[in-house]
């Protein structure tokens, strides 16, 4: 079935366009802010695999053909967070991290079986209720030392454990 959705591909598209060239992304890591500005928690999504495995993830989605940067990060944190998430999206749209996902594991710390994707990573507060929609389980807080935490990181694959760390060191959290 194709999408009539401008900017969507058929599955078949996508898979034939994975296979031949990286396809952008956009990653947020959702935080809960003091009023002061230090962050007090970070929220994960739990996830179930297509190979029915749980894991904890963050916000993540493609950027479509003709969408800015700032539209699909405002639709994938509605899509996965809820419609009354309130994202703060940065006025300034300077990633913290851009995240190279490889099929072939090992080149850098993130891998995509699927395809070669480039991810603008961002750090987005959100001050509404969150309330996981499409294929989320949940979401939890985490504090930003639950969230350094061994344990917390090894439940985050494809690199997303790497990802969350890079985030807090740039919010300046120990990890």
């Amino acid at each position: 079935m194709t999408e009539t959705t401008p900017g969507w591909l058929s599955s078949d598209d996508l898979e034939q366009a994975r296979a031949r060239m990286p396809i952008l992304y956009v990653e947020a890591v959702p935080v809960r802010v003091d009023d002061s500005g230090e962050v007090t928690s970070i929220g994960l999504l739990l996830r179930i695999g297509p190979d029915g495995t749980v894991s904890r993830t963050l916000v993540s989605g493609r950027v479509l053909h003709h969408e800015r940067v700032r539209d699909a990060l405002l639709r994938h944190l509605e899509k996965d967070l809820g419609p009354v998430a309130l994202p703060r999206i940065p006025a300034s749209l300077q990633p913290f991290t851009v995240a190279e996902y490889f099929p072939t594991a090992g080149i850098t710390p993130y891998h995509d079986p699927r395809q070669h994707a480039v991810s603008l990573a961002y750090i987005v507060p959100v001050t509404g209720d969150c309330r996981p929609r499409q294929d989320a389980l949940d979401l939890v807080w985490f504090s930003p030392h639950e969230a350094a935490s061994a344990a917390v990181q090894s439940e985050m694959p494809g690199g997303h454990g790497f990802l969350l760390r890079q985030a807090l060191g740039h919010l300046g959290v120990p990890h």
